[in-house]
């Protein structure tokens, strides 16, 4: 059984979501402390107000390998986001949300319940680290409707320590990416140069919530730390940082999506003097060096799916 039915069985839950939602007061639910009032519907950086606004709902059968099983992920994508990348791959979704996706906490739980009754796996929150008091809001909802599966938080990895004790025990699977390691390049992509240091703090806490990835006899993950990385041209993500940062301070257990899709979109194309670094995708030269600095940090518990995809990118194009 999911993590937060012990929660909402002691009236806990619902006690975190009247937390979460006076918080929104003078936000200060993401690193960014705008101090908008959205409890007024007030809007700041990531666009979103007193409502969660979801984008889209589906199955998802291209997550990793332990998430997707035979069922699919049932991700729910949030529009707007507190981070907004210069590269995002969803930037129409994150960088706008418009109010005909407004959604009630009873609208987003039974969205909840849908994916559940289609056979889905988990319920994948994708960009939830602004809506955080809303999911929150719907879940005591969607357990009286019946919903039992495990909660994927599928964040950027800008959230704060204190925002994350509020889902201690309340999410099952933790799944952060972690995107840049030096400050003046997070700066610069995120205009967010704490990036790295939050993120950091942001992955410890999640692993001392719900420890390493757990598996059950199918091979589909039940509760732990699941990171992704998106390897970047010209070595801007800082991969060998980030992997020895994992095996030291975090686990040599982790279990880690090194991603190897990305290709200029976003801000990247509009401004693309801003950020000639980015203006390519990645070789396979790039994605074998991301491989061999998890391995030398001793991190080897790898999304082997995708690594798999790599190598044959590898052999298309002769490298």
């Amino acid at each position: 059984m999911a993590a937060y039915h012990d929660l909402d069985a002691r009236g806990a839950l619902a006690e975190r979501a009247r937390e979460a939602a006076e918080r929104l007061r003078e936000c200060r639910l993401c690193p960014r402390a705008c101090g908008a009032d959205r409890s007024a519907d007030e809007r700041a950086t990531c666009g979103v107000g007193r409502r969660a606004c979801v984008a889209s709902a589906h199955l998802h059968f291209g997550e990793e390998s332990p998430l997707v099983g035979t069922g699919g992920s049932g991700t729910i994508f949030f529009a707007g986001c507190n981070l907004g990348c210069c590269f995002c791959q969803n930037f129409d979704i994150s960088h706008e949300a418009h109010p005909s996706q407004e959604v009630t906490p009873e609208r987003l739980a039974r969205v909840m319940l849908d994916l559940q009754r289609r056979g889905a796996h988990n319920i994948n929150l994708v960009t939830p680290s602004h809506v955080v008091a809303q999911v929150l809001e719907a879940l005591p909802i969607a357990i009286d409707g019946g919903l039992e599966l495990p909660l994927v938080y599928n964040s950027g990895g800008y959230d704060t320590v204190e925002t994350l004790e509020l889902l201690d025990g309340v999410v099952d699977i933790y799944m952060p990416d972690i995107k840049v390691r030096a400050p003046d390049v997070a700066g610069r992509f995120f205009g967010a140069p704490d990036y790295p240091e939050v993120a950091a703090a942001a992955v410890k806490e999640m692993h001392r919530q719900v420890g390493d990835l757990e598996l059950d006899g199918d091979g589909v993950a039940v509760r732990g730390l699941l990171v992704r990385h998106l390897v970047m041209p010209e070595g801007t993500a800082g991969t060998r940082e980030w992997m020895r940062f994992l095996a030291d301070e975090v686990s040599r257990n982790t279990y880690v999506n090194i991603m190897g899709q990305y290709h200029p979109c976003g801000l990247v194309l509009s401004r693309p003097a801003d950020f000639p670094e980015l203006a390519r995708p990645v070789t396979a030269s790039e994605m074998d060096q991301a491989f061999r600095d998890a391995d030398e940090a001793g991190i080897t518990r790898l999304d082997e799916r995708r690594r798999r995809a790599v190598d044959l990118f590898r052999l298309l194009l002769g490298e």
